[in-house]
């Protein structure tokens, strides 16, 4: 039976992409892993492999197309002895896919669970095939019934992550007959909270246009980049409850110590930034301080083990914010590198979403434009962002009372109350200020 393939979801938010060129065509044999096309998500473009193996019989959708959306077919794959005649038995779904469907897990970027379906006629071939509490069919995989066959498990309390709501083996293997619905929908493996769509401002599009009538402007289209940005910050706004830490913190032993490193790492090209000390000192301090190395998912925290640091990254029309994963084992110079490679890929727009997703903590430093200070806005799920300032030389009065000159660097935690309080997160900051004023003991 010709197989349907579908438009894949390359990240946990993904709900359509522009299918950007096509790199088969027509009648053309293709295997597992074969690159079939690149697609553009709101963040990159990435390439899709191929997972079966067999001859592309049609392509349904031509490659510049924007907005397809996920799940919907783009192309048919025939299998061996089969004929472009065979296209017409394949089913189109019954129903559009579900708003709800979980995404593919960011840990199966080329080959998603679900990115080839078959249609409707595969699955109403099991005769004994089980009924929806409406009396509707479920569609299931074939492993997906016999693990839910062994388990004793009821397929129609469970909400399928596949195409068209298709329960899959993901959506099986980890429950027991206990689990219930909410459960299955609420936390797939490995997902992410979904993006909210933008509330709406209170003023109409066209109610905007009409206080500009007459006056010279440009009007700029949102690319999925400033789509996103502006959803999950309005989401963040909306629904996360932040406060706000902040602190003084004096640079003068970390400059020394800066300038002294640079100089024994030159014949290596290394040279090290404040930013990559900023990245270690909250890498340890979220495990000095381990209770506050946490995210908020939905009706439950999820307490991390390793330091997972995002840092924001600044490129054109947007942001990314990679994530320097087991910040905490690695060296100053090896945080550098990867900082470095992350950001000018992140530039290009070159990174998989698997390294600009998760972490539990991330930093936005604006010091390099000269800023003093702000209130960074919480990238959900994460539980905390610290907005670093510039480091100016300042007044100070020192330990004895004496008056000196000292650089400062103005910082600020936004903390999301829901996960950590108000003295955890003030013990966090502590923890990352006296890491970057003592910055020798970040070597111990």
């Amino acid at each position: 039976m010709p197989t349907e393939i579908l438009m894949p979801a390359l990240s946990p938010t993904m709900e359509e992409g522009t299918l950007a060129k096509w790199l088969v065509k027509e009648g053309d044999t293709v295997n597992s892993g074969d690159v079939m096309c690149e697609i553009e998500t709101d963040k990159a473009t990435m390439e899709f492999e191929a997972v079966d193996e067999g001859t592309i019989g049609k392509i349904l959708i031509a490659e510049g197309t924007e907005g397809v959306k996920v799940n919907s077919p783009i192309a048919v794959l025939l299998e061996e002895g089969e004929s472009a005649d065979d296209i017409g038995e394949v089913s189109a779904p019954s129903a559009p896919a579900s708003a709800n469907a979980a995404p593919a897990e960011p840990s199966d970027q080329t080959a998603p669970a679900g990115g080839y379906g078959r249609g409707e006629t595969e699955a109403t071939a099991a005769p004994a095939a089980p009924q929806g509490k409406d009396g509707g069919r479920i569609f299931a995989s074939p492993l997906a019934r016999r693990i839910a066959a062994d388990k004793g498990l009821d397929l129609a309390q469970i909400k399928g992550s596949g195409p068209h709501g298709r329960i899959v083996k993901a959506d099986v293997e980890g429950l027991s007959k206990s689990d219930t619905p909410a459960k299955t929908a609420e936390a797939p493996a490995g997902g992410a909270p979904k993006a909210a769509s933008a509330a709406p401002t209170g003023l109409s599009t066209d109610t905007v246009l009409k206080m500009y009538e007459g006056r010279d402007y440009e009007e700029i289209t949102l690319d999925g980049m400033r789509k996103t940005i502006a959803a999950r910050l309005t989401e963040a706004k909306q629904t996360i409850p932040h406060f706000y830490l902040r602190r003084d913190i004096h640079l003068d032993a970390l400059m020394a110590f800066r300038a002294q490193l640079n100089k024994q790492l030159e014949p290596r090209g290394v040279k090290l930034s404040v930013n990559d000390f900023i990245i270690k000192a909250c890498a340890l301090a979220l495990q000095q301080v381990p209770e506050a190395n946490a995210v908020w998912a939905g009706d439950r925290m999820l307490k991390l083990t390793p330091s997972d640091v995002a840092v924001a990254v600044a490129i054109e029309g947007g942001l990314f914010t990679p994530v320097l994963k087991d910040a905490e084992t690695k060296s100053l110079s090896a945080l550098s590198a990867e900082m470095k490679d992350l950001a000018a890929r992140a530039r290009d727009r070159k990174l998989a979403p698997h390294e600009y997703q998760g972490g539990s903590f991330a930093i936005s430093n604006l010091g390099m434009f000269g800023i003093d200070n702000f209130d960074a806005v919480i990238n959900p799920p994460h539980g905390a962002i610290l907005a670093v300032g510039a480091g100016v030389k300042k007044p100070v009065v020192n330990a004895e009372g004496e008056v000196g000159v000292a650089t400062v660097m103005s910082v600020t935690l936004s903390v999301d109350h829901r996960v950590i309080d108000g003295a955890l997160g003030a013990t966090l900051l502590q923890a990352i200020k006296d890491n970057l004023e003592a910055p020798l003991t970040m070597l111990a």
